[in-house]
């Protein structure tokens, strides 16, 4: 089979799949027929635009058939308002039940956060669970302890994440690290794909939004992922693939509390250009 082929009883010249295309390898003349460019094999990026905007399954595409891209239901999308009220009420969670999350729902979660968008559809985000409370916790240890070190070794840069606050609060058993969330999800990838940090910063997004489907609540780790760029011993906990690095961590859990008001936030600062 050729990278695409057309319908011809059924396609109605319209070059909806050329003008989707982000590469450009369909060609297309007014009145004629689609047909794949010369490079197209070595150039497509296997996004499947071309086959979701074909409006009469005309296009078929070699490594992306028609059966596996199901049709979008225009009675489940989201109206203007819910969409901005179901924003809004998004809350970042750190008090938890101490119920385990089902393996099942976070590879579900997952599922849903892997349609993220990345750069040229590398689709290059991979993904660490951990679900063991008692590594859970020993990976928090190693966060107080690098924040221990960041005192002794660089005090400034300490005094500016109020590091003692954080530890502090350690040493009177308040888990300030991970907020003894009972499952943390790490999205990770090669360090030297300058795809990989914004592609796992989306994908962990849609994962975080995701999540409220599902009646489970986020939170980002931010202190573990900053442990996790510079300090050996997290590097070594995580275990991550070797040339791998951690671009983002998400602690979840069933929230023990519910949010009844959406807070304001400061306006946006907009510059408009002509």
């Amino acid at each position: 089979m050729n990278l695409i082929e057309v319908n011809r009883q059924t396609c109605n010249h319209d070059g909806i799949c050329a003008a989707v295309c982000p590469i450009k390898v369909i060609d297309f003349e007014e009145g004629g027929y689609p047909s794949a460019v010369a490079e197209a094999d070595e150039l497509c990026i296997r996004c499947g635009h071309c086959v979701a905007a074909c409006p009469n399954q005309s296009l078929e595409h070699r490594d992306i058939a028609t059966e596996m891209c199901p049709p979008v239901r225009k009675e489940l999308r989201l109206s203007a308002e819910h969409c901005e009220h179901f924003l809004r009420s998004r809350r970042s969670i750190r008090v938890y039940r101490q119920e385990s999350v089902p393996r099942e729902t976070l590879g579900k979660l997952i599922e849903v956060a892997r349609y993220a968008p990345t750069g040229k559809n590398s689709q290059c985000v991979e993904w660490l669970v951990l679900d063991d409370r008692e590594k859970l916790h020993r990976l928090a240890t190693i966060v107080c302890d690098w924040m221990r070190w960041l005192e002794a070794n660089l005090p400034d840069l300490a005094k500016t994440m109020r590091v003692d606050w954080a530890i502090a609060g350690w040493e009177r058993g308040d888990d300030i690290f991970l907020r003894s969330a009972p499952a943390l999800i790490v999205a990770h990838g090669d360090k030297e794909n300058r795809m990989v940090p914004s592609a796992c910063t989306i994908a962990l997004t849609y994962l975080e939004l995701a999540a409220t489907s599902m009646d489970l609540g986020c939170c980002w780790a931010g202190y573990l992922n900053a442990a996790a760029t510079t300090y050996p011993p997290m590097q070594e906990a995580l275990g991550l693939p070797s040339g791998h690095n951690c671009f983002g961590a998400m602690m979840l859990g069933f929230p023990k509390l519910q949010y009844q008001r959406l807070p304001p936030r400061k306006p946006p600062v907009i510059t408009w250009r002509p």
